[in-house]
């Protein structure tokens, strides 16, 4: 199987080379022909266009910034589709975005699946990353030998679309989880806690989470440095409002979350890193949140393992995956 991959940024960088860590023969397209190169010194095929990496592989795994980066891409892609073609949709994207590109690639005869992931770029890096993906179940099945050597917790959502749906409301959660952090050690701070003592009465409680246990490292060191950006907090936590609107759901934190980032990116720029949103509070009190001894970016630690599917609690386990 000949796969290819376009966007080799951040996330897609990581999971492309996961591909090559297990031997997958791997063709690669980005916009920045810097890292086409260092990928073509590991072992991948460099492409040149689209449209050539569609005609040539079996396989197309798209990891792009915004839905319109993929939009654009689909437009090179789409006339190459054919019969046993598949697309992978691994961007955080607008669910009824993916859907309209399904569609486009079924009536060339194509298979579409919207496959995120969820767990950080750290993750990416090992394979550890946990992926939802939305298909039929044939498709799934299909599909599953290949996810599995990306990542290790492979979940199936449901038709195309459900797995962007899930993915903006994870990355939601992880916002709101990020401000109440940023809030938290702040008032530990100004009420005279020692920072490391704080973390660690956060990390040992039922206040602990994902978000605290890593990026909460990362804040006290002082890099904020998680490879990910305020701009693209911005456009995730923006589709999820959308999706409440559409669905006709008042929320009452989301607005406000919204308003935070639109803040952040106006104090300090679109493509500051997403925890210095804490920067606000810092500026606003005049403390400086840092304590000795954390890592200044996030390493997993965890072995690579092979993956599976996960199954959802109280569903049994679909027939074909017996």
């Amino acid at each position: 199987m000949k796969v290819g991959f376009i966007g080799l940024g951040n996330v897609g960088g990581k999971l492309a080379g996961s591909l090559l860590r297990n031997g997958i023969d791997v063709t690669v397209l980005d916009k920045k022909p810097e890292l086409v190169a260092a990928f073509a010194k590991r072992g991948a095929t460099p492409a040149t266009d689209a449209a050539g990496l569609m005609r040539d592989c079996d396989v197309l795994i798209t990891c792009l910034p915004s839905p319109a980066a993929s939009s654009a891409v689909m437009a090179e892609m789409l006339p190459e589709i054919r019969p046993g073609k598949v697309w992978l949709e691994m961007s955080t994207t607008d669910d009824s975005e993916i859907r309209r590109l399904a569609t486009l690639v079924e009536a060339r005869g194509g298979t579409a699946v919207d496959c995120p992931v969820s767990g950080g770029c750290h993750r990416a890096d090992t394979g550890n990353i946990s992926i939802f993906a939305g298909c039929d179940r044939p498709t799934f099945e299909r599909v599953l030998p290949l996810l599995k050597r990306l990542g290790r917790r492979i979940l199936h959502t449901g038709p195309v679309g459900t797995a962007s749906v899930l993915k903006v409301v994870t990355n939601y959660l992880a916002t709101a989880n990020l401000v109440s952090v940023c809030e938290a050690l702040v008032t530990s701070k100004a009420a005279g806690m020692d920072m490391n003592t704080a973390y660690e009465a956060i990390k040992i409680s039922s206040g602990t989470s994902f978000v605290h246990e890593t990026e909460g490292q990362v804040i006290l060191n002082g890099s904020r440095d998680i490879s990910f950006t305020m701009d693209l907090v911005s456009k995730d936590i923006g589709l999820f409002q959308a999706i409440a609107d559409r669905a006709g759901v008042p929320l009452e934190i989301s607005p406000l979350l919204n308003e935070i980032f639109r803040d952040g990116q106006h104090r300090y720029g679109p493509r500051e890193l997403s925890p210095n949103i804490i920067r606000r509070l810092e500026d606003a009190t005049g403390l400086e949140i840092r304590a000795p001894g954390f890592p200044a970016e996030m390493v997993d630690d965890e072995p690579e393992e092979p993956g599976y599917e996960v199954v959802p609690t109280g569903i049994g386990r679909p027939a074909a995956a017996e």
